[in-house]
């Protein structure tokens, strides 16, 4: 992570550097949850409170939360991430964007109600990467999105009834 974040970093700086749009979609998840329950929970960001503790401390020192926004200091990056929500659509999709990283970057989560007790969660990626360098990051955010989904697939949705 140290490398790519120096290589991303370098690369956009450069202002001859050509970026490549990027999309990357996780496996499709489920929740046991109703598709309103986990809308509810997944925008509004505050919602992390109740979960933070849950984060690894090795990962995320720092961590402020807003019902829109969640800034946090990572580990490896010299800056603070900001993640805020810039729309949603009721019991459907919550799209983010994404600050303080050196490419241009937003992800969506996509639901799907089948039933009561599933709920289908989906997320999606877009970013602006240096193409010197995309064949280096591209695996980690497969792989990282994919948890993400995961994790959200088991979230605790019902703590917030």
């Amino acid at each position: 992570m140290h490398m790519c974040n120096f290589c991303c970093t370098f690369a956009a700086k450069l202002k001859c550097v050509s970026m490549a749009e990027s999309k990357y979609e996780s496996k499709i998840t489920s929740s046991p949850c109703p598709i309103e329950q986990v809308y509810r929970v997944l925008s509004d960001m505050s919602s992390l409170e109740k979960v933070k503790d849950l984060i690894p401390k090795d990962k995320v020192q720092e961590m402020e939360i807003e019902p829109d926004r969640v800034r946090v200091k990572v580990d490896g990056l010299a800056q603070k991430i900001s993640i805020a929500i810039v729309d949603r659509i009721e019991n459907d999709t919550v799209k983010f964007g994404v600050e303080g990283i050196p490419m241009d970057a937003n992800m969506w989560i996509q639901l799907k109600g089948l039933s009561p007790t599933d709920t289908r969660i989906k997320l999606t990626i877009k970013a602006d990467i240096p193409v010197m360098f995309k064949f280096m990051v591209e695996k980690k955010l497969q792989q990282g999105i994919d948890q993400a989904a995961d994790m959200l697939a088991q979230f605790p949705y019902a703590m917030w009834q």
